[in-house]
C-alpha cells in the first residue's frame, strides 16, 4: 500500500498548498482519501484523474470535500469526455468513480452545487454511496474500517489495510478515546495537529501537537505523522511537542511525501 500526501493544510491552504487529500494506491487500485481545496490540482501532478477508482470523504467540511466540484467538472466536461465535432468519443473514458460520503452527504453536496448550477453535478460524475459507522466498507482490494470521532460535525477516522499493513487517518477531532482504541497498534497513524493551544470556551474540535503525540502513545502507533497544520506554525516546535508526548520520533506530513506500507 502506497500513501501519497496531496494536501495537509487545515481549513486555509498553505501558500501554494492544498487542504486535506491523500492518494492511496494498492496494486492497480487508486483511492483518494478526502478532496479538499486545492487537492484536485495536486492530484493531477501525481496521477491521471481518470485513474481514480474511488473517493472517500471523512466529513462534510469544505477543506475535506470542496475539490469534488472541479473533479466533477473534469469528469463531466473535459475534452476526452466531450470530443470536438467529428471526433470519436474516447473509448477509454472512465466509468464514474465510486464516492463514499457520510450518511446524508449526497443531499448536502446536491444542495451546495445546486446554489449556482445543476444540483446533479457531483451525482452525475460519481457513483455515490453513503456510509455510517462503526463498520467496514468494501472498497476495491483495500480493507476499510471507519469509526466516528468527535468533531464539530459527523466525522470518521478511517483505517486502510492491505497485505497485512494498517494505515489509520484520524480525520479532524478533539481529544478522545475513540481514535485511540480504533488505531490501537496501527503501523502508521496520521493525525491532525491543528492548534498551537487548546480552544477556549465551548466545544472543542481539534488537537494540539502535544495532544496528537499523546494519542499516538496511547494507541501504541508504530509511526506517528502530524498533518492538518498550517505553514504559519513553527513545524519543528510542533514536531518536538508531539515527540515529547509520544515518546519517540514524529514525522511531519508534507505535500508529495510517500509512505510505503
Amino acid at each position: 500500500m502506497r500513501v501519497t500526501v496531496l494536501g495537509k493544510s487545515p481549513s486555509w491552504q498553505d501558500a501554494g498548498g492544498a487542504c486535506s487529500g491523500y492518494l492511496v494506491q494498492e496494486g492497480d487500485f487508486t483511492l483518494l482519501l478526502d478532496c479538499g481545496n486545492g487537492v484536485f490540482s495536486k492530484l493531477r501532478g501525481v496521477v491521471d484523474y481518470t485513474a481514480v477508482d474511488a473517493v472517500l470523504i471523512t466529513h462534510l467540511h469544505a477543506d475535506h470535500f470542496l475539490d469534488l466540484v472541479p473533479f466533477s467538472y473534469a469528469l463531466s466536461y473535459a475534452p476526452r469526455r466531450r470530443p470536438a465535432a467529428g471526433d470519436r468519443p474516447d473509448a477509454a473514458a472512465p466509468a464514474r468513480p465510486d464516492l463514499y460520503v457520510p450518511f446524508g452527504g449526497a443531499g448536502v453536496l446536491s444542495r451546495i452545487v445546486g446554489n449556482w448550477g445543476g444540483a446533479d453535478l457531483i451525482e452525475n460524475a460519481f457513483a455515490t454511496h453513503e456510509y455510517d459507522g462503526p463498520g467496514e466498507l468494501e472498497v476495491g482490494p483495500l480493507g476499510v474500517r471507519v469509526c466516528a470521532v468527535p468533531h464539530y460535525t459527523v466525522t470518521y477516522a478511517v483505517e486502510l489495510s492491505g497485505n497485512g499493513a494498517r494505515f489509520t487517518f484520524g480525520a479532524d477531532c478533539r481529544p478522545n478515546s475513540e481514535l485511540v482504541e480504533f488505531a490501537a497498534d496501527t503501523d502508521v497513524l496520521m493525525i491532525e495537529a491543528t492548534l498551537t493551544s487548546p480552544e477556549g470556551d465551548g466545544v472543542r474540535g481539534h488537537l494540539t501537537p502535544r495532544e496528537a503525540g499523546e494519542h499516538g502513545r496511547r494507541a501504541r502507533a508504530r509511526r506517528l505523522v502530524l498533518t492538518h497544520f498550517s505553514d504559519e506554525i513553527d513545524a519543528e516546535w510542533a514536531r518536538a511537542e508531539a515527540a515529547d508526548a509520544y515518546g519517540g520520533p514524529v514525522e511531519l506530513a508534507r505535500e508529495g511525501a510517500v509512505y510505503e506500507l
